[in-house]
Formats: structure tokens, C-alpha cells, sequence
């Protein structure tokens, strides 16, 4: 299976700063070698199951939002976050099941934060979008001044696993406040928007083949983009037709998005596709 861009981005992480890292916190080493807590190699699969887990935590965030109180879910899916970060936390290395699942958690959780500011406390589409885009660059600007670097490549101290997932949440929030401003704020509708939002993703992995440009900046820009392609594609498909979707229902679509998701997590499990040669 042929890789999409890496984004490997190791040359802002000096010698000097790793041996720093290193000494910093010995939970994610084995023996003498820093054992990492993301995937190594960012193939087909990594975009593949990052676009299905944005979708299906659309869904879900929808569902639950539909059928209990939407505070009620919030918790709840605050409490499955917590859950799943903790056990993501404890391990010493990558394992595809506990990363995907804090993941999974991330997308419905962060679904909730970004609705949660323009239903129930009124924030338009365009405030939460810059609110969440504000967040997310000062994360990245604490997290480099830091470690000296916004690779994932880097992830196997306690601190910068936290400057991770916190990257990753802020992510999710923009990225579903941007593809809402989209579909209803502008009026583009939820398919054209997962058009929109999929022709972006593509152009920044064009980029970065032809033009080479900076491999972490095409990373998370194309990271970013993930959430608005699979929540756009998650209503289109969810939502009625008279809102311009397929009417299939979100608790089917969260169902239909996850069942393919979980079996590329065990496909990834099982045959380490996304871990580096020498792991086991």
C-alpha cells in the first residue's frame, strides 16, 4: 500500500532539544529507545479512519444531542473522554485500539463543545470558528516554545502527549464550527461542503508532494480539513431531505461509520502498518 505525505518534520527538533525531551519524562521509554504514542507512519489508513471517526462522532454527538438533554450528553461524552485519555495516558507506546479510541472520544466530545457554543449559548458560526482557530494557535505556540517542535514524530514524553491531544481537540472544535459555518452560515449546503472541504484536503497533499512545502504545517492543516470532510459527509447523509441530506437517520450513520472504522483500527492492530519496521 503506497503512503500518503508522512509529514515527518524532524528538522525543527534539534539534538540538543530531543536529549532535553528525553530526559524529561522515562514513562514512554523502553530500554534506551523513546517508544512513541502516535503513529509512526501516517499511511492511507491513519486518513482513511481519522475522516470515518469525525464522521461518526457527528453522528453520535447528534444523536445523543436528539434523544437526551443536550447537557446530559455533553457529560456523558465528557466523562467517555476522560475515560478514554486516561487509558491512552497510562500506556508506554503506541496501541492503535487505545490511540483510535481517545480519538473516536475527541470527535464526539468535540462535536458537542463546537455545537454546544452556537445552540444553546448563541455564538454564531463565524465567532466559534475564529474563537476555536484562537485557541488552537496559542496550543501550538506553547506546545513549540515549549519543545522546539510540532512534529507527531516527536510523541513519547508525558508533556508532549498532552500538547498533542489538547492539538487534537482544539482541531475537532474548529473543524466542526468551520464546516457548519459552511453548510447553513454560507448556504453551501452539507455535500457541497464535504466537496469543498475534500478538494482542500487533496490540494495541501499535492502541495506537499510537488512543492514540498513545510511537512508539519501540511500535517495539520490537512489534519484540520479531516473534520469538516467526515462531519459534512455524516449530516449530508443523516439529516432530512428537506435539509438536503439522504434522511438515513444519525444513530444509522454513527453505526455505518463506525463498523468500517474499527475494523481498519484492527487491521492496524494486527499487522502494525502504521509502526516503523523494528516494531513488534
Amino acid at each position: 500500500m503506497a503512503q500518503l505525505p508522512c509529514f515527518p518534520g524532524d528538522g525543527i527538533l534539534t539534538t540538543a532539544a530531543r536529549a532535553g525531551s528525553d530526559r524529561l519524562d522515562s514513562t514512554f521509554r523502553h530500554g534506551s529507545t523513546p517508544q512513541t504514542k502516535v503513529p509512526e507512519v501516517i499511511t492511507v489508513y491513519f486518513w482513511a479512519i481519522k475522516i470515518l471517526s469525525t464522521g461518526m462522532g457527528e453522528a453520535t454527538s447528534d444523536y445523543l444531542a436528539h434523544r437526551m438533554n443536550p447537557f446530559l450528553a455533553a457529560a456523558i461524552g465528557g466523562l467517555g473522554l476522560l475515560v478514554a485519555l486516561l487509558i491512552q495516558l497510562s500506556l508506554r507506546r503506541y496501541i492503535a485500539w487505545s490511540y483510535w479510541l481517545a480519538v473516536a472520544m475527541v470527535a464526539v466530545f468535540g462535536t458537542m463543545a463546537a455545537d454546544g457554543l452556537h445552540f444553546e449559548l448563541g455564538v454564531p458560526f463565524y465567532a466559534s470558528s475564529a474563537f476555536y482557530f484562537a485557541i488552537l494557535l496559542v496550543i501550538f505556540f506553547a506546545w513549540h516554545a515549549s519543545e522546539q517542535t510540532l512534529s507527531i514524530h516527536s510523541i513519547y514524553t508525558r508533556r508532549r502527549e498532552l500538547f498533542y491531544w489538547a492539538t487534537v481537540l482544539a482541531t475537532f472544535a474548529l473543524g466542526t464550527a468551520v464546516g457548519d459555518l459552511s453548510a447553513t452560515t454560507l448556504q453551501l449546503g452539507y455535500f457541497a461542503s464535504a466537496l469543498l472541504f475534500s478538494g482542500l484536503f487533496v490540494l495541501v497533499g499535492l502541495c506537499y508532494r510537488l512543492f514540498h512545502i513545510n511537512s508539519i504545517l501540511a500535517f495539520w492543516v490537512a489534519y484540520i480539513l479531516t473534520r469538516p470532510i467526515g462531519a459534512s459527509f455524516a449530516d449530508w447523509m443523516g439529516v432530512a431531505r428537506s435539509l438536503g441530506g439522504l434522511d438515513w437517520g444519525r444513530g444509522t450513520v454513527a453505526l455505518c461509520l463506525a463498523v468500517p472504522m474499527v475494523v481498519l483500527v484492527g487491521y492496524l492492530a494486527v499487522t502494525h502498518r502504521d509502526m516503523g519496521r523494528d516494531s513488534t
